[in-house]
């Protein structure tokens, strides 16, 4: 591999990435409906015109909030697990960076969460985008399920896709009851589900040859 040269952002290059950080930050409080050019604007110590001098609009920031918040997660759920060998240690290691991830979440709030709630039923490209990098996530965890499938320590008749949906209804059950009911415990009753979950799944004709393997 070459060894990647980092140019030093220029000026406008900075205060553009600073306010799409301020602006990240505050769409996960205040969801991305409570992103506005003013509050924005304020909260830099900036005219709005200078805000709008990097992005031409307000659904402009909004996008482009979100492939940020998209490119984040990807960097610390998505490549960091594609380090652990294919199969079920992948797929293991994707839903604990995630739970990490929604644990840093739970003062400041998930976009993806916040944003299925507040454009469920609002079409736009907005919602368009959010469905896309949502998709995509699942897809990426599907693929890993099948993985696991192929590789033997699932059973066979193991279904990803069901498989994937019990893993997201742990993730939103935490998210709800660790940032809307405060109760103490959460990742670890997420932590148990998910152990659950895969117990119930888990090829046990094959752990059983590894370890007969093993003795030997």
């Amino acid at each position: 591999m070459t060894e990647s040269i980092h140019k030093p952002m220029r000026k406008g290059e900075q205060t553009r990435a600073a306010i799409l950080d301020a602006a990240m930050h505050l769409a996960s409080r205040e969801g991305l409906e409570g992103l506005t050019i003013g509050v924005l604007a304020e909260r830099m110590g900036m005219s709005k015109s200078g805000v709008f001098a990097h992005f031409g609009s307000r659904e402009d920031l909004q996008i482009e909030v979100l492939r940020l918040y998209h490119h984040q997660f990807e960097q610390e759920v998505f490549m960091p697990s594609l380090a652990a060998p294919r199969g079920l240690p992948r797929l293991e290691s994707l839903f604990a960076r995630w739970i990490v991830r929604v644990s840093k979440e739970i003062d400041s709030g998930c976009i993806y969460i916040s944003g299925a709630v507040e454009y469920d039923d609002r079409p736009g490209v907005i919602r368009e985008h959010l469905i896309e990098m949502v998709c995509t996530w699942q897809l990426a965890l599907q693929r890993a399920a099948s993985q696991a499938i192929e590789a033997g320590h699932l059973r066979a008749e193991s279904d990803p896709q069901q498989l994937v949906f019990e893993m997201y209804g742990l993730v939103l059950a935490l998210h709800h009851d660790a940032r809307f009911i405060k109760r103490p415990g959460s990742v670890a009753r997420a932590e148990a589900g998910f152990s659950r979950l895969i117990t119930s799944l888990r090829n046990t004709a094959v752990a059983d040859q590894s370890k007969i393997i093993a003795k030997k």
